[in-house]
Parts: C-alpha cells; sequence; structure tokens
C-alpha cells in the first residue's frame, strides 16, 4: 500500500511553498488509496510552539488534506536513541568534539588548498584516552560515518541521480545537547513508518543520498523519492523573504479560495496547464508527477485571483445562503442579490460593497458636463421600490426628455446611481436599490 507524509516543523505556518510539498503526497496517496501521515517534526523543542501545530492543522484542514493519522517526533525519542545505539555499535555513528570555530578553520584551509571543504573525519582517529579529556572540557556530538560512494536512485521528478557521497561531508545526526536532527530523525520515522513514496523540494536531493545510506545502515528499504522544483517571484527572484506573507493563514483572510489555492498549486510547474478545479477528487483524477520539470518555478500571487473569482462566480446560491443573510439583506431578496451581485465580486467580502449600494445608495459620480442632464433624469425616476421594467421605462423617457442615447444616455445614469462605471445590468441591479441618493 502506498504510504506517504507531510512532515512540516512546527516553527511557522504553512507557506506556499511547503503547502506544494503536502499536497503533491496527499495526491499521491489519494490517488492510489493509500496513507497520508501528518508527521510533526518538533525535536527543536525551543522553536517548536503549540500554536504552529495548531495552525498547520487548521490549515490543512481548510483545504481539505485530512491525514490518516498523525505522528510527532518528539514523542519518538527513545526510538531514535535505539537507533542511534544500534548504529554505534555498527561503527556507523561516531563521535566528535571539534567547535564551530575549529571546523570553520578546517574549511578555509581547505578551500585555500583548492580542495572541497569535507569534514576530515578527525574523530574516527581519536583514542579512548583522548575522547575522555574532551569530555571532561566539552560535549561531544555525533556524525554518520558515510560510505564515500555514489547514492544512486532514479528520482520521480529529476530522472536518474547519483551523488558521490565522497564530496560531502560526514553528517551530524546528533548534537552536543541531545537533539536528533532531521536527516537522522526522519530517516528512523520513514523506516519505521513504512513510506513507500517521498516528494519534498530539490534542495534536499543531497540529504536524500545521505538519508538513503541511514536507512540501508538500518537494514530498510528506502522509499521512492521525487524532488520538486523551488518557487521563486514572478521575477524569478528567491521567495525566502517573502514566505512570511505567503502564509496560508494569510492568504486565506485575503479571501483566496481554497480551490484556487490547490489547483494553482497541483499544475504549477509541470506542463498541464493551470485550470480551476473544485474538489481535491478532480484534482487528483488530473495529477501526474511525471509532468512536473526540474527547473525553478515561479510564483505571483496575482494568478490566485482570477482563479478565485472564477470559483466564487460559480458558488450556487445555498453555498453562500448563510453569508448573504449576515450581511442583513433580507430573505424575500437574497437569492436574486447573489445572482446579480455574485458576477461582480472577486472575495466574497466584496459582497458586502454591492449590498451596501443596495441598501444605502451609492455616491453619485457626475461628470460637470452630465450635472444638467442627471438632474432632469432624476426627476423622472420614481421613488423605490423599482421592478424588472424600471430601467427600461425609465431609460426610455429619459431619452425621449433629452434626447440622449447610447452610451451618453446610459454612462451617465450609471455613474449616477451606482459611482462605478461597471457592474452588473443595470435593470437586474435596480430592483434592489432601496435608496438612490443622486435623487437628493
Amino acid at each position: 500500500m502506498t504510504v506517504t507524509r507531510f512532515a512540516p516543523s512546527p516553527t511557522g505556518y504553512i507557506h506556499v511553498g511547503n503547502l506544494r510539498t503536502a499536497l503533491m503526497n496527499y495526491l499521491i496517496a489519494r490517488k492510489t488509496g493509500g496513507t497520508f501521515i501528518l508527521r510533526l517534526d518538533d525535536t527543536d523543542q525551543e522553536r517548536s510552539k503549540q500554536e504552529y501545530i495548531d495552525g498547520i492543522k487548521q490549515d490543512l484542514d481548510w483545504l481539505g488534506l485530512h491525514w490518516d493519522r498523525i505522528e510527532q517526533q518528539s514523542l519518538r525519542l527513545d526510538r531514535y536513541g535505539e537507533v542511534a545505539g544500534h548504529l554505534r555499535e555498527m561503527g556507523d555513528l561516531y563521535e566528535v568534539f571539534e567547535t564551530p570555530t575549529e571546523l570553520d578553520l578546517k574549511r578555509k584551509k581547505l578551500l585555500n588548498m583548492g580542495k572541497p571543504p569535507v569534514y576530515d573525519r578527525a574523530g574516527l582517529g581519536l583514542s579512548a584516552e583522548e575522547k575522555d579529556k574532551f569530555r571532561s572540557e566539552r560535549d561531544g556530538y555525533w556524525r554518520f560515518k558515510l560510505d564515500q560512494q555514489r547514492t544512486e536512485w532514479t528520482d520521480g521528478i529529476l530522472g536518474d541521480v547519483s551523488i558521490d557521497t565522497a564530496s560531502v561531508s560526514d553528517p551530524v545526526l546528533i548534537r552536543a545537547d541531545g537533539q536528533v536532527l532531521y536527516t537522522f530523525a526522519s530517516s528512523v520515522d520513514d523506516i519505521d513508518m513504512g513510506i513507500t513514496h517521498i516528494v519534498r523540494g530539490s534542495d534536499h536531493v543531497t540529504n536524500t543520498a545521505t538519508q538513503v545510506q541511514i536507512m540501508r545502515a538500518m537494514g530498510g528499504t528506502p522509499p521512492a523519492f521525487a524532488h520538486h522544483s523551488l518557487l521563486t517571484g514572478p521575477q524569478g527572484e528567491g521567495l525566502s523573504k517573502r514566505l512570511g506573507t505567503l502564509s496560508l493563514r494569510d492568504l486565506r483572510a485575503q479571501g483566496v479560495a481554497k480551490e484556487a489555492l490547490l489547483s494553482l498549486m497541483a499544475r504549477l510547474g509541470s506542463s498541464q496547464p493551470v485550470e480551476l478545479m473544485m474538489s481535491l477528487d478532480e484534482i487528483a483524477g488530473g495529477f501526474d508527477l511525471s509532468q512536473f520539470g526540474a527547473a525553478p518555478t515561479k510564483f505571483d500571487a496575482e494568478d490566485l485571483w482570477p482563479l478565485t473569482r472564477a470559483r466564487n462566480q460559480a458558488l450556487p446560491f445555498a453555498a453562500v445562503k448563510d453569508r448573504v443573510a449576515a450581511l442583513g439583506v433580507p430573505d424575500d431578496m437574497a437569492e436574486r442579490f447573489w445572482r446579480v451581485a455574485s458576477q461582480n465580486i472577486t472575495t466574497l467580502a466584496d459582497l458586502e460593497h454591492w449590498w451596501h449600494l443596495a441598501r444605502d445608495g451609492a455616491e453619485p459620480l457626475v461628470a460637470e458636463e452630465d450635472a444638467e442632464f442627471v438632474r432632469e433624469a432624476m426627476a423622472l425616476l420614481p421613488e423605490p421600490p423599482y421592478s424588472d421594467a424600471t430601467w427600461g421605462e425609465w431609460t426610455a423617457r429619459v431619452k425621449e426628455a433629452t434626447g440622449r442615447k447610447g452610451r451618453g444616455l446610459f454612462m451617465p445614469l450609471r455613474l449616477a446611481l451606482t459611482g462605478e462605471q461597471s457592474g452588473p445590468e443595470m435593470a437586474d441591479l435596480m430592483p434592489l436599490l432601496q435608496k438612490v441618493r443622486a435623487k437628493g
């Protein structure tokens, strides 16, 4: 059975970058009837916060990306200790003592010699006495001994990948304070939880080579990996500094529709066109990992608005009935109001503007050259309530009285009644108008 996971660190809220990872892993499980695990990478207890855990759950729930089970790495520390002990016994995990300053000096020396800045494995040559002496001065930490051969796999997006781990430093898996780091905890979890497929960003490619070796040292079989492209801004700039403004909760607060977000993220960076899809079943049906490319992918938040507009304008009245009622729209007007206003909104919050216009009237917008014409026209407009026929009957009388026709007749009247150059058909809007400020 297919088992995928989304493993966010609860040190912040979900943003568009990691949503893409979550969605791809969810869709793979959804298409195959598999299991989707939400796994919280919360081993960093100083930075992990409950508010972020709650926020991650809320965001996924809003999107409909419901997990089959939830795991928390902070509850699995004993298991990591058990595996670490096994790796020590096998000689795959060794203790080191260099300080950051000492490591920096080693890196600079290697670079000055024209060599790659790879850790020299000095820790492997320490005697028991030397280790005891270091321990009396500082806490040791633990590195995984890479086999320094090529690690290869067929990537679901990148194709055949080969990483020479001789050019990679042995990774630190356990810090001096005992904190288990991502590379190790994730590898243990992926084997223990039977993860079969992992989709993540291309910045993890080198991590994958390391984790494959850790998994094999555990006696496990690595899952299938796929690494999607990283997002950039619309001009190709890095998104890292803007991700705080691109959190899902911020986009939701701005009125972005979840269907718009999911539809864009399910196709962005692929050869398939972006199109609005109204359900996760529809999105899953068209999802094909092989259609995605490796090149950096441009993301523009402005692309969410046409999709949001299309989604909102397609909603049936039943889906917004409560929201319309909350505006104060009378029951006998509600469905008509939605039918008229819905085709002139982007977000659902825009409904408030049209209801205020209908209930309270709009500030007239009258050009100086049209002032006398508008006064004469308003004198011919009866008091509300208006009917379906009011607009046609009124403009016919105004045309006869003033001789105006076409745009010269209709646009000044629209501007006087709504203060807007565009909007609903006036014949449809008139029966909703309860007040006209232009009548004085």
